[in-house]
């Protein structure tokens, strides 16, 4: 009976503390366990319509590795964007897909990845995909939008950053100051290049230069075969690693048009040659999804009562990475 009323009153605790001024409220919803996507209605010209329209979600850092989480694993970005595409090419319904891109970008190779999945899609299905740029599309994310069809921004959308950034540190003066050495045995004068247990060397910033500058050419690239209208030449005048307002990519040619999400489902209407279309997404069971603004989280997350923990970011280890990556605060 002591442990009962223990158990209630703790309980009665974390309600009032998660609810904070609100009555406090418990809410149980009975969820499907199946970890395969679901389709959600967002919006609907008739109960008639036929055709769909999917909008799917790359938001949040660009990665090729799950997103840490303190309680569970969240999802792989590129594994889920290839689970959304082969979804909406398996439904010969779907005649479009709006790609909706909330991010600053992330790894090299993982923005590499997303771009191949959605020319590869392109390709298979002759379905268009149309890239719609949200608060930030910088960097990976604009290397993303460059496999679309056509790219559109927000009225105040963020985006560009053309370029790669390799982020290290160095904690050797700091290491000093509390008297810790450190020392490395390796098999070449390179093995350890990048240590951020003591400063680089030019010979090493030589090397990590040129693999930076190879990236970046890379890059161009895809922004070339992307903006056809843009010469080389043009590209890499604007690919300094600089952001640019709504207005000023389209006036560099870096976006075709300036434009609401609603404007764009119609107009992505027109292209597909659909009168009455349904605009579809895909989530996991649980996640609610009531209208086309309604954007999945960044990451699988369980919450324990108000508390939320995101293992990502001072527990990484602090290794040097390749970024197509707009980070200013880096």
């Amino acid at each position: 009976m002591q442990t009962y009323k223990l158990a209630s009153a703790l309980l009665a605790i974390v309600i009032l503390l998660a609810s904070g001024c609100s009555a406090p409220s418990l809410l149980i919803t009975p969820v499907s366990g199946k970890r395969e996507l679901q389709e959600t209605v967002l919006q609907s010209d008739s109960v008639f319509a036929f055709d769909k329209i999917a909008v799917i979600d790359v938001s949040g850092m660009i990665q090729n590795s799950e997103r840490g989480q303190f309680f569970g694993r969240g999802e792989q970005p590129v594994s889920l964007l290839l689970e959304q595409l082969d979804k909406a090419r398996c439904d010969s319904r779907v005649k479009a897909v709006i790609l909706r891109i909330n991010s600053p970008g992330g790894t090299v190779v993982a923005s590499e990845l997303m771009h191949d999945e959605i020319m590869h899609f392109r390709k298979v299905t002759g379905k268009p995909v149309i890239a719609v740029q949200m608060d930030v599309a910088a960097s990976g994310a604009y290397f993303i939008s460059c496999a679309c069809d056509e790219i559109v921004a927000q009225p105040s959308t963020v985006t560009g950053s053309i370029g790669v950034i390799m982020m290290t540190i160095d904690l050797s003066g700091t290491l000093a100051k509390i008297g810790v050495s450190t020392d490395a045995i390796t098999s070449g004068v390179h093995k350890d290049s990048g240590s951020p247990f003591r400063p680089m060397r030019p010979e090493e910033r030589q090397l990590f230069q040129a693999i930076i500058d190879d990236m970046y050419a890379k890059f161009v690239d895809v922004v070339v075969a992307g903006r056809p209208k843009l010469t080389r030449d043009q590209i890499r005048t604007l690919a300094d690693g600089r952001v640019y307002t709504a207005t000023q990519a389209l006036q560099n040619g870096l976006i075709d048009r300036i434009a609401t999400m609603r404007e764009t489902v119609c107009q992505t209407k027109d292209r597909v040659h659909a009168r009455s279309v349904k605009v579809v997404t895909y989530h996991r069971a649980a996640e609610y999804k009531p209208n086309y603004y309604a954007e999945a989280p960044i990451a699988q997350s369980h919450d324990v009562n108000f508390l939320k923990f995101d293992m990502q970011g001072p527990f990484t280890p602090p290794t040097p990475q390749f970024m197509y990556l707009w980070s200013p605060g880096q």
